[in-house]
């Protein structure tokens, strides 16, 4: 596969996780560089009505980690180790998290980000430390082009002759995100 192929693959893992259903980022992964944009909505509120802080973990991980999972082609990254600081609320608009390997050894890569508001201002920043799993890329629902959204998004579908119901599986996501924050 090419590192293109990768790339795109990892992008297809990203947004096949359930969580992102409901929040609906988009990625954008290069070598050892990843950038996740968010459109805020008041459900990611805490009691003072600005975003909670695990939104901002959510997108300086994720763009970290995805920098480092660009530059490993067999397997699954895990995060051990992440700090974060946070350094500015924020409550509306749209959130850009840029991810970028500063590091790289035989058993870790170390990843920094920098999550900025619509104004373009830093609002957090965090590094952490990936090392490999056992988990095999391939492995994973979304990564090999061939694999059908539907089974991305369903791995219990996946290997099955069984079509999903054609309204039924659009609106689906949409359910259990309703169902979710309901």
């Amino acid at each position: 596969m090419t590192c293109e192929g990768h790339w795109r693959g990892l992008e297809r893992v990203y947004l096949a996780a359930p969580i992102n259903e409901c929040l609906s980022p988009t990625i954008d992964i290069g070598d050892g560089k990843a950038t996740i944009n968010l459109l805020l909505s008041e459900r990611m509120h805490h009691s003072a009505r600005a975003v909670h802080g695990s939104i901002y973990f959510k997108m300086l991980d994720e763009a970290a980690f995805f920098a480092a999972s660009s530059l490993e082609r067999e397997a699954f990254l895990l995060t051990t180790t992440f700090n974060l600081y946070l350094t500015r609320p924020v409550s509306e608009g749209k959130l850009r998290a840029e991810g970028r390997v500063v590091n790289q050894n035989r058993s870790q890569i170390v990843a920094e980000a920098v999550v900025f508001n619509d104004d373009g201002k830093a609002i957090g920043r965090g590094s952490g430390i990936f090392a490999r799993s056992r988990i095999r890329l391939e492995d994973l629902p979304g990564y090999l082009e061939k694999q059908s959204l539907w089974a991305a998004a369903f791995p219990s579908f996946r290997g099955t002759l069984l079509e999903p119901p054609q309204v039924q599986s659009s609106m689906l996501p949409m359910r259990k995100c309703l169902a979710a924050v309901a």
